[in-house]
């Protein structure tokens, strides 16, 4: 009896640190790389480790990304004891030497597996072997689990997931838990005690509007996805994100797409996970994934999700509170034709419940700043006029211009 309650009190004190360490993750929304999207099942050690060099190389890792995270088809089979272990063909140096490899670039990394029986490329899933699993990981050097939902008859979600987050937590190494059940039961209403951040919707794919049939399941466009995203900026902030799938950013949309795409996702607070390769990606593709001034919008320390404020001829105009009283604004034209603005400041109101915040544009001043172009374009004293393209954006940085002043003083 003695022994059983130090072993408790053991798993007790480790379970502490843990969600001592686990709450501390994630303060922002978390960026990174996942192969799915690019790679699906065709990976192997090879092309991971390129692709994590790359992300060094070409200023990813400036630029604040630092998970490398390989998606489904890593696996290979349980042993004689029920542990896990990878597919020794794609992976023939084993996991944590390739978890130490990119460690060594000043990366972090993740993995994926899945709450059922068989994972969706049909590998082996944790049902049943959630603590042997993640002793694994940790084992092996893992930052990040990607936990997804296929093979999953009569599991209830809550459940499964709470589960595997408190394997992780009995590893005691802290793990960014990444929920990947595509919002069938509505993860954001329970799951900001259990993961990170979680999927609100099913996958994405590279096309700007409407939807792509694989068969037996639908993925959806970027823009049908933010549509989806409507109702829940509530239940987003700090250490728990709603997730609206990583992002196709090169991977076929035109590059006014591209751009549209990361503003909004930087807009609804979406972690940031590249989905192309990295290693053979345009220069302009990087570009827009690493302009961090759209990314220090979407890791402003307010953690409060965007939301859109009107609609006129399929030009949306979104809003995003941010720290020290500073305002995002993206003019989003969805529409086949570009369109032309004529915004006057002084006659909106913009009151956002959530923050309990409002523009007070006939009160303040602002600065206004074009994310994408790169420079100043005056105050909102004078009406703002300017034309989106076709499938682009107008993404601006508004700051009180009195506190700009201030900033640029101290330059």
């Amino acid at each position: 009896m003695k022994r059983f309650l130090l072993f408790f009190a053991a798993f007790v004190f480790s379970f502490s640190v843990f969600a001592q360490k686990a709450a501390h993750l994630a303060l922002t929304p978390p960026m990174g790389w996942n192969s799915w999207n690019i790679f699906a099942c065709d990976i192997d050690e090879q092309k991971i480790r390129d692709v994590a060099k790359a992300m060094v190389d070409r200023g990813m890792k400036d630029a604040g990304y630092e998970y490398v995270v390989i998606d489904d088809c890593w696996h290979g089979q349980r042993d004689s004891l029920g542990f896990i272990q990878c597919d020794p063909v794609k992976f023939p140096s084993g996991i944590k030497a390739l978890a130490d490899y990119i460690h060594s670039l000043g990366l972090k990394f993740g993995i994926y597996s899945d709450c059922g029986t068989k994972t969706c490329g049909g590998r082996p899933g944790s049902l049943g072997h959630e603590y042997q699993d993640a002793m694994q990981y940790a084992k092996w050097g893992v930052d990040y689990l990607k936990y997804d939902w296929c093979f999953t008859d009569n599991i209830n979600p809550k459940g499964a997931y709470t589960l595997m987050r408190d394997a992780l937590a009995a590893t005691g190494r802290p793990i960014l838990f990444s929920m990947c059940e595509w919002g069938n039961s509505k993860p954001w209403e329970w799951a900001s005690e259990v993961g990170h951040m979680w999927r609100t919707t099913g996958d994405i794919c590279a096309k700007w509007e409407g939807s792509c049939s694989n068969g037996t399941w639908t993925a959806w466009s970027a823009m049908t996805i933010l549509d989806m995203q409507e109702g829940l900026r509530q239940y987003s902030g700090p250490g728990h994100w709603n997730d609206p799938d990583m992002m196709e950013v090169g991977n076929g949309f035109t590059l006014s797409e591209d751009r549209a795409h990361f503003s909004m996702w930087c807009m609804v607070n979406a972690p940031l996970i590249a989905g192309t390769n990295i290693q053979k990606a345009s220069d302009e593709t990087i570009e827009i994934l690493t302009n961090t001034e759209a990314i220090a919008i979407n890791q402003d320390k307010l953690g409060i999700q965007g939301f859109k404020e009107s609609e006129i001829d399929s030009l949306e105009i979104w809003y995003k509170p941010l720290d020290d009283g500073e305002w995002a604004v993206c003019f989003l034209n969805r529409d086949s034709i570009a369109k032309t603005i004529d915004y006057n400041w002084a006659e909106k109101v913009i009151n956002d419940d959530l923050s309990k915040r409002e523009t007070k544009f006939n009160e303040i001043t602002y600065s206004i700043r074009d994310v994408w172009a790169h420079k100043d374009l005056g105050n909102t004293k004078k009406s703002l006029k300017a034309v989106v393209p076709l499938h682009d954006v107008l993404m601006l940085h508004l700051s009180v211009e009195k506190k700009a002043e201030k900033k640029a003083g101290k330059k």
